[in-house]
């Protein structure tokens, strides 16, 4: 039976003369060629600084297009692009036969971060100038990704005092083992008195540690501290458990799902999180009017109302047909009737508080303002009273968590005691979500982190700190939207539109 037959490896051309002839003309790899050709660095703030001695640096271009290639890829270690450059056909044609080492390489990306973000949004508008993104409809939502950092390696309060009793006690035992080794003279001992005391030494030192990890907590009113990467935290996951995670928030748009806006951050909570996303991807899209959609997590009154001020109709999805709340006028809508009176309000039970920022005031959805009880014993969580307006309120002890005050989440940072609220004016308005945008909301905002989590195995972090892991997800996204733009246009319109 024949079989076809390749070609002799002692034969003198084996090879194509040429390495151009190595890739056709609808490789992807030729789109990434071109797309980082186009990118003007000095802007961007990819360069590289020589050493006084050695030679010189590899060009910032060429790390870059080995990065992008290697995600696109499912590549990200930097030893294994190493390994891929020397043995690559595309790789070798992309860098011209460079081959720089892994070192160099992880440098590169753990350096730029900034620089890897603006890479990112240069080809959202790309995208937005070949009429990928609709502006219309956004999706906003959140994935936990692994961090480098065990959960031994993260402490709470709790575990820090659990450990220092645990310690306490090892030492006790060492102290009495101590003094039953100087009275057996004869007898066969466990420990050497020189080992005990290194023993009880160390756990002193250790001690020390534990204890200075707690004053830090108590100082900073932080919950919890890493020694690995300061800025990872633990996080509640879907099945249940925790895991050491970042929260990477994605702003998605409808017309293609593709990425219009991303972010990194270490809160284990979507709640505080929909205004900054949502205003973010407004100012990427250069959009007039921007509709955001995002689950249940996502609900806060105030940051319906901060979407509200900036132009943005969010559609968050609730267990409540209907929401009652107050929001300010000259900031947010412009519709609906001023309230006068507490007996000219209607009212529903699923009411929810607007706090206000700049001012530092609250306003409870019965359109009364509520001032802070103290500024010295709120930390983290401030209570807001206004004692004559609940006591002649129709709706007394309904909508408030207490009975006559109401409670509302604040960082401690954003307490002042300055505020002027004479020209504070207010409506009362009925929230409504569109349940036809929300049921839309999973079939777009599922799609990136499904994709870059099993088919671009991204479903970790490998560099530490919260702006280092913000670069990697810049080269991620970037790749899985340059992955959805070559199906959507292929290859040669879109290499025709970048050089055009």
């Amino acid at each position: 039976m024949d079989f076809i037959q390749g070609q002799s490896r002692y034969q003198r051309v084996l090879f194509p003369d040429s390495m151009e002839d190595y890739i056709t003309e609808d490789n992807p790899v030729r789109v990434i060629d071109a797309f980082v050709d186009m990118l003007d660095l000095k802007e961007l703030g990819l360069k590289s600084t020589p050493e006084v001695t050695g030679r010189p640096p590899y060009n910032p271009r060429d790390m870059l297009k080995l990065y992008v290639y290697g995600y696109f890829n499912k590549v990200r270690s930097s030893r294994r692009l190493e390994m891929e450059s020397k043995r690559n056909l595309e790789l070798i044609w992309l860098l011209s036969k460079l081959s720089p080492d892994h070192k160099t390489i992880a440098v590169f990306r753990s350096k730029n971060p900034k620089a890897l973000k603006k890479v990112f949004r240069d080809f959202v508008k790309l995208c937005q100038r070949l009429d990928l993104y609709g502006c219309e409809l956004v999706a906003i939502d959140g994935s936990k990704f692994s961090a480098v950092n065990s959960l031994d390696n993260n402490y709470n309060q709790k575990k820090l005092e659990g450990r220092i009793k645990m310690i306490d006690e090892k030492i006790e035992r060492y102290l009495d083992e101590l003094g039953k080794n100087d009275e057996m003279e004869k007898e066969v001992i466990s420990h050497s008195k020189e080992e005990i005391e290194a023993m009880i030494s160390g756990l002193k030192a250790r001690k020390d540690s534990y204890e200075s990890m707690g004053m830090e907590l108590a100082e900073t009113n932080r919950t919890q501290i890493s020694t690995v990467d300061a800025d990872a935290r633990r996080m509640k996951q879907a099945g249940g458990s925790s895991d050491m995670s970042y929260n990477v928030q994605t702003a998605v748009d409808s017309k293609h799902c593709l990425v219009a806006e991303f972010d990194v951050t270490n809160l284990c909570n979507d709640v505080e999180l929909l205004s900054s996303m949502a205003k973010s991807a407004k100012e990427t899209l250069e959009a007039d009017g921007l509709s955001v959609a995002a689950d249940e997590g996502y609900f806060s009154a105030t940051e319906i109302a901060e979407c509200m001020a900036s132009g943005i109709t969010a559609h968050i999805s609730s267990k409540h047909d209907s929401i009652t709340m107050c929001v300010p006028v000259n900031e947010a809508v412009e519709s609906g009737e001023e309230s006068a009176t507490n007996e000219a309000k209607e009212f529903s039970n699923t009411g929810k508080n607007v706090y206000i920022k700049e001012r530092n005031i609250a306003l409870c959805p019965m359109g009364e303002k509520m001032y802070p009880a103290s500024y010295r014993k709120s930390k983290g969580a401030g209570i807001y009273k206004n004692r004559a307006a609940c006591k002649g309120c129709p709706r007394n002890g309904v909508c408030t968590e207490y009975e006559k005050e109401m409670q509302v989440k604040m960082r401690p940072e954003e307490f002042t005691k300055e505020y002027n609220d004479k020209d504070l004016k207010i409506r009362q308005i009925v929230y409504k979500a569109d349940k036809e945008i929300t049921k839309l909301r999973k079939s777009i905002a599922e799609h990136p982190f499904g994709t870059i989590k099993r088919s671009m195995d991204h479903a970790y972090c490998l560099l530490k700190g919260k702006a280092k892991v913000r670069g990697e997800f810049a080269l991620a996204f970037l790749a899985y939207n340059l992955k959805r733009v070559i199906n959507i246009l292929g290859t040669e319109k879109l290499l025709q539109e970048m050089r055009a």
